[in-house]
């Protein structure tokens, strides 16, 4: 017994001799790392003070702390940055849907400042802003190198004022000069309207008004065409969409799912990610719907594709997504500002992630310029127009004025794809998906 207690012992001396010697290194690697970090902050206040002392005109040291740390967060990723008062109140404005500017959504590539996309019924688009433009002068001031928050700056200014954009867009050989008047952006987050007997929701951006928005558009065009049995099927348009709210992304992905997972995220550690889930009920009761996107749905906008993709609930169509699949947490910090930082991406209901590749589309389908609309659908020579041809007089009145609204709404559907050949092709999906359903 007292061999087996002393065994005991030895098996408890040595675990911790063990764990002791295990741990100094570690705690001997944490030690150095701090030190390096305090020898890193004393040579930024070293060279802040150096500057305050020897830079050649007076700085306003606030401006330089302020750039430091923009500059701290920014070279992290493209999305994290640091948001001013002035910023920080702006983006609050704007994800309640009305905001002052020009109507654009950019991000930073490369020193470069890229539009994601010009929001609908603004003056950029308006003016020809395209999604992937790049923007190389404001006023004729560069902006390679500025902060991503600068170059904004230069771009807002007030209403009724001029802006001068230079634009390299490619497929051009010279840069474009465009001038846009600023203006007081209000958005609406969705339009809606019926296509014949689709109903069409246009979202423009996530914002607090976008699933309010798309329940009343959809209820007011199923009252008008009398009813949920004779709607065809609903085509979201996201194209353009730069994103918006999270939450309001889940709830428009809810809209039209029972069940199921709609997105998840993952950070750094993976006990703080978080798994979001539809509640039953379809606005639609399962009609078909068809999901348009192109390279500037970004974000809130990939989110709703890739879930309603995965669960098979909808045929995505058009170009690939841009592929904005990281989540920025808004911090407020001390002095009325926030930072914006990078801290999980999102995953669809499959587990894949977008970041940097974003959602291929189930079909795809480019966009074509806009076109004439021939005169005639129908071919001017047929059997009708034979000298002599036997007339169908087997058609009954109800008949007749059947075909002829077949007739006109063939016209219709050739008018809208001359102006929007995507959404005419989706149109043209939902009309063979309501073909198929049982009657």
């Amino acid at each position: 017994m007292k061999k087996f207690v002393m065994a005991a012992f030895g098996g408890v001396a040595a675990g911790i001799a063990l764990t002791t010697q295990v741990a100094g290194p570690l705690i001997a690697q944490e030690e150095a790392r701090n030190t390096t970090v305090y020898e890193q902050l004393d040579l930024f206040g070293d060279v802040f003070e150096r500057i305050r002392a020897f830079y050649v005109e007076d700085v306003d040291e606030a401006d330089l702390i302020e750039a430091a740390i923009n500059g701290m967060l920014t070279s992290l990723d493209p999305h994290s940055s640091y948001l001013p008062p002035d910023d920080y109140e702006g983006m609050q404005v704007q994800t309640r849907g009305e905001f002052g500017g020009l109507g654009i959504e950019v991000t930073q590539e490369e020193g470069f400042v890229k539009v994601i996309t010009p929001m609908d019924g603004t003056p950029a688009a308006e003016a020809g802003v395209e999604a992937g433009d790049f923007i190389t002068h404001v006023d004729g001031v560069s902006l390679l190198g500025l902060p991503l928050s600068d170059a904004v700056d230069l771009m807002r200014g007030e209403i009724g004022s001029e802006i001068v954009l230079t634009i390299v867009r490619e497929g051009e050989d010279e840069p474009l000069e465009l001038t846009i008047v600023r203006d007081r952006i209000q958005l609406t987050a969705v339009r809606h309207r019926l296509e014949g007997n689709t109903a069409v929701l246009r979202i423009a951006s996530f914002s607090q008004q976008t699933f309010p928005n798309l329940r009343d558009g959809l209820e007011e065009m199923i009252e008008e065409v009398g009813g949920l049995e004779n709607l065809e099927g609903v085509v979201l348009d996201l194209r353009n969409n730069p994103g918006g709210l999270l939450t309001q992304a889940i709830r428009v992905s809810d809209a039209f799912l029972e069940q199921g997972e709609i997105v998840s995220t993952r950070g750094r550690d993976p006990q703080d990610g978080e798994r979001y889930s539809a509640t039953p009920g379809d606005l639609i009761e399962g009609l078909p719907l068809v999901v348009l996107i192109n390279g500037g749905s970004a974000s809130a906008s990939e989110i709703v594709a890739g879930a309603l993709q995965d669960h098979r609930r909808a045929v995505v169509v058009g170009t690939n997504s841009f592929g904005k699949g990281s989540v920025q947490s808004v911090m407020p910090v001390q002095g009325d500002g926030a930072m914006r930082l990078t801290t999980s991406l999102y995953y669809t209901p499959s587990g894949r992630s977008i970041q940097a590749l974003g959602v291929a589309p189930d079909i795809l389908v480019e966009q074509r310029e806009i076109g004439d609309v021939e005169e005639s659908l129908f071919p001017e020579r047929t059997e009708a127009s034979l000298r002599g041809s036997i007339s169908n007089t087997s058609l009954t009145e109800d008949e007749l004025r059947q075909l002829e609204e077949e007739q006109e709404a063939a016209r219709a559907a050739a008018e809208l794809r001359a102006q929007d050949y995507q959404l005419a092709y989706a149109i043209d999906i939902l009309h063979g998906l309501n073909a198929l359903r049982p009657r």
